[in-house]
């Protein structure tokens, strides 16, 4: 029974797909199939409760022996719950999330809900119905959450589960800027921790992937204030938990 070396998780809208195209690239590499939809393994409850055999025939059946073996699930950052599952079921896998400026990812997130027909409201009145919307969200959307733009930019809530149950030297924290500053850099330190050969030079080309609808440049000021005030110090308990290693956004 083939399972991963390595999960990617999220936060959404911060690159993970770019992450997953870029490591597909790799010969030593295999990325689970298809990319679409994401596995989601761990988090949704009825097909973790399929088990280990249905995941690993679904996703890795295509994994040649000696190859390392990976799945991308944006959503496995945000739950408490896939971390246990995680922890029990791969505790010596490899994770790796990736984190974008809060402010920035919660816009980028309002314009994918709204490019893809789920979003209607203007950005401030959205923000504000949110802890609302969260509450009322239908079955099918519980885990897609299209309308959790704020929360989903609260990172060390969210990778505390994690650090809880796996050695830090099991995790990456990557910086979603560095894709567009320093991809080349960002593909080395990600290959290198995985443990195959560096090939910094899989990074071109891959371009902009997923891209939402309007540059960040669409955002009201107004709303920009309120975010960055809200993420202060949730940026600050990040800075503490990652320490000066990962660079925080000003």
């Amino acid at each position: 029974m083939r399972l991963p070396d390595f999960l990617i998780g999220g936060a959404p809208r911060s690159g993970t797909t770019w992450l997953y195209w870029l490591l597909d690239r790799h010969p030593s590499v295999y990325m689970a199939k298809p990319v679409k939809p994401e596995p989601k393994f761990f988090l949704i409850d009825r097909v973790y409760a399929l088990g280990l055999r249905h995941y690993s025939r679904t996703w890795f059946a295509g994994a040649d022996a000696g190859l390392l073996a990976g799945e991308k699930s944006t959503d496995y950052l945000e739950s408490a719950t896939a971390s246990e599952r995680i922890a029990r079921d791969l505790p010596a896998a490899k994770l790796v999330f990736i984190l974008r400026e809060p402010v920035s990812r919660a816009y980028s997130n309002y314009l994918w809900s709204r490019m893809n027909g789920l979003e209607t409201e203007e950005f401030e009145t959205a923000i504000r119905l949110e802890p609302q919307r969260d509450r009322e969200l239908p079955e099918r959307l519980r885990f897609s959450r299209p309308f959790s733009y704020v929360s989903r930019g609260m990172y060390a809530d969210m990778l505390r589960p994690y650090f809880d149950r796996f050695p830090r030297e099991q995790i990456l924290i990557a910086r979603f800027e560095d894709i567009v500053d320093a991809p080349r850099r960002l593909a080395e330190t990600l290959q290198g921790f995985l443990g195959v050969d560096a090939r910094p030079l899989d990074a071109d080309d891959l371009g902009v992937i997923n891209p939402a609808e309007r540059p960040d440049e669409g955002m009201p000021e107004s709303a920009r204030r309120v975010l960055a005030e809200h993420y202060a110090e949730p940026n600050r308990q990040l800075a503490r938990m990652l320490g000066p290693a990962f660079p925080l956004w000003t």
